[in-house]
């Protein structure tokens, strides 16, 4: 369940960061350049304990090319999907990529190293899509604009975190949030969220993992209707502070970081009531049924919508761009996922359009002379000038006596955090 556990941090993005899209392929014009056949790769950097999350993306971009060449692929020609690897050095996997003259790439699935991949396709000229990156400070990372995610920023769960503690009755508010940029980019933005909705922060403390004592102890010196936790790796144990102070329970809301299936790992009763976020929409059981049917043993569905809406993506922003290089798909992208985007960096409004939820339905707008707008598994996209959706969505879980988490309903919220 925990899947923002799957996405890293970004170091030194201030660094090599830009604040615009200026000179940006997202809104360039292209011209045709492409050899007539779509070829995608697939970067897949999960080892180790998050090994678990390259089968159910493997899966979700076979099913993708399968049902596009069933409509016919690209300009008459089956898309390929290139053979992939596994590694942690996505800069090689980009480099590999290239080399096989890959028009489109979905992934990495950690944030923290969305950037060596980026460097390398971008100066290539290859559009990249990952299905999980969450890191906020990608949205402004120099990608020259070939960089695009169809999974939402961190900072954008603020408002839910803020709206889930008023649904509980809440007009106080405490903030623990752990160290880094995961931390403190989203508690800030929980910060704002609960000011507009008319809530008083009355306390925000930061803490390191396993150090949460004094955190918990000025967020119940200030005695808060509700706490909202953002946290990872530090999660459990500020839990566990938090139930000893009496501020857990039904007055705790927890980040995506945070959730998880905690049972006997805490006290009896800790997280009785509380309640938590996932992002992401739960799987259509047909959509299931069509994974199981590429993968019998696939065991999680974790980025499968993300990773099926990339690649269905990437093939209508060919066949809108008539050409299936790079360049032409990074400038169709933001248009045919219903976004707009304009050369100041700012969101433009977009033209008509037709909503279409499948690559041949998609493809029939185009020959009706329509603009295609994909609503995928994932839900709505629309990129905006930074490669990222406009729309995000979550599954709230609610907590029971046992520590266990059950789906209890789902949000929405823009891609901004309001």
């Amino acid at each position: 369940m925990g899947r923002a556990l799957a996405a890293g941090t970004v170091t030194a993005l201030a660094l090599t960061g830009c604040l615009g899209p200026a000179g940006s392929a997202r809104v360039a014009s292209a011209d045709a350049s492409g050899d007539g056949t779509l070829r995608i790769g697939l970067i897949l950097d999960n080892t180790g304990r998050q090994n678990f999350l390259n089968a159910p993306q493997l899966a979700a971009a076979q099913l993708a090319v399968k049902d596009i060449n069933a409509a016919g692929g690209h300009k008459g020609k089956p898309v390929e999907l290139l053979p992939e690897t596994i590694s942690t050095d996505t800069a090689a996997q980009a480099k590999a990529l290239v080399a096989a003259k890959a028009d489109v790439v979905i992934g990495p699935t950690d944030s923290s190293r969305a950037p060596a991949a980026i460097d390398v396709l971008s100066n290539a000229k290859v559009a990249l899509i990952s299905p999980a990156n969450s890191a906020s400070g990608l949205s402004n990372y120099k990608s020259g604009g070939y960089y695009f995610r169809t999974a939402a920023a961190d900072v954008a769960q603020a408002s839910v975190l803020a709206k889930l503690a008023k649904d509980g009755g809440a007009k106080t508010l405490a903030v623990l949030h752990e160290e880094g940029d995961y931390g403190t980019d989203v508690a800030a933005a929980v910060d704002s969220a609960a000011k507009q909705s008319g809530m008083d922060t009355v306390a925000d403390a930061e803490f390191k993992p396993g150090q949460a004592q004094q955190a918990v102890a000025a967020a119940k010196a200030a005695n808060p209707d509700a706490v909202v936790l953002v946290a990872r790796d530090g999660a459990q144990g500020a839990i566990a502070e938090l139930n000893n102070a009496g501020l857990a329970g039904k007055k705790l809301v927890l980040s995506d970081g945070a959730v998880n299936q905690y049972g006997s790992g805490l006290g009896a009763r800790a997280l009785d009531g509380a309640r938590g976020i996932l992002p992401g929409v739960f799987p259509s059981a047909a959509f299931q049924a069509d994974l199981v049917a590429v993968d019998p043993g696939l065991k999680d569905m974790t980025f499968a919508a993300e990773t099926y809406d990339a690649v269905i993506l990437a093939a209508v922003a060919a066949a809108a761009a008539e050409d299936d290089a790079g360049t032409s798909i990074a400038a169709s992208l933001v248009p045919v996922s219903g976004g707009a985007a304009a050369a100041d960096g700012q969101t433009a409004s977009p033209a008509a359009s037709k909503v279409c939820t499948s690559y041949k339905d998609c493809e029939d707008a185009l020959r009706a002379g329509q603009r295609p707008d994909y609503d995928g598994q994932s839900g709505r996209i629309s990129f905006d000038s930074h490669g990222d959706i406009t729309q995000a969505n979550y599954v709230v879980y609610t907590y029971g006596e046992d520590n266990m988490a059950k789906m209890s309903g789902t949000e929405t919220a823009s891609s901004n955090g309001g």
